[in-house]
């Protein structure tokens, strides 16, 4: 008889972050998007797996899965290339919200999830903007040119906020109410999610 054991917190944990990941993958093929550019949910994948599991196999693989799949889709529709310059920095922005969420949010509380949003866009802010530095003629590779940059990002950075802070509520909030309702869902010594 095998040692393998069902685990419904880990399946339910997966589902809410494949169907915010669907909204990911349409949202960019849907006509009227770019004002609302950034807008999105990987942040809150990204805070959200770094809070509920408990191994870093799964809280660092699972968004960091998302966001390639997602991008790789996106790129192959979009027309746009999926290796861009510097396009690891904002991989490495994401792999920094993640450890965001494992170190913050330990306990899971409204105040724990907006400090890390906060700190967590902020990071990602400053990181991901690096890539812009790659990429020929568009800013001159100086801090003047970083600067300008990241006050060029300011716009698309503040969507990505509202993004995070918005589908966060719904991952965070749904997945608190259902383990309130099924205490199962709550991490114990005897679970691994």
């Amino acid at each position: 008889m095998s040692d393998f054991k069902f685990n419904p917190r880990t399946a339910i944990l997966l589902l809410f972050i494949v169907l915010i990941s669907i909204i990911r993958i349409a949202a960019p093929l849907s006509e009227g998007t770019k004002g609302i550019a950034n807008f999105s949910a990987v942040g809150a994948i990204a805070l959200f797996g770094g809070a509920y599991f408990n191994t870093n196999m799964k809280a660092f693989g699972f968004p960091m899965l998302v966001l390639l799949l997602s991008d790789f889709f996106i790129a192959k529709t979009s027309g746009y290339g999926f290796f861009y310059a510097g396009w690891y920095w904002t991989y490495i922005a994401f792999i920094l919200m993640v450890l965001v969420g494992k170190v913050i949010l330990t306990k899971i509380n409204v105040q724990s999830f907006l400090i890390s949003t906060f700190v967590g866009v902020f990071i990602h802010w400053i990181v991901a903007d690096i890539s812009a530095m790659y990429i020929p003629n568009l800013y001159p590779p100086t801090i003047a040119g970083f600067w300008a940059c990241l006050v060029a990002a300011i716009p698309f950075e503040l969507n990505f906020l509202y993004g995070t802070l918005a589908y966060g509520a719904v991952m965070f909030g749904a997945f608190e109410l259902l383990k309130s309702k099924y205490p199962y869902l709550s991490l114990s010594k005897s679970v691994t999610a």
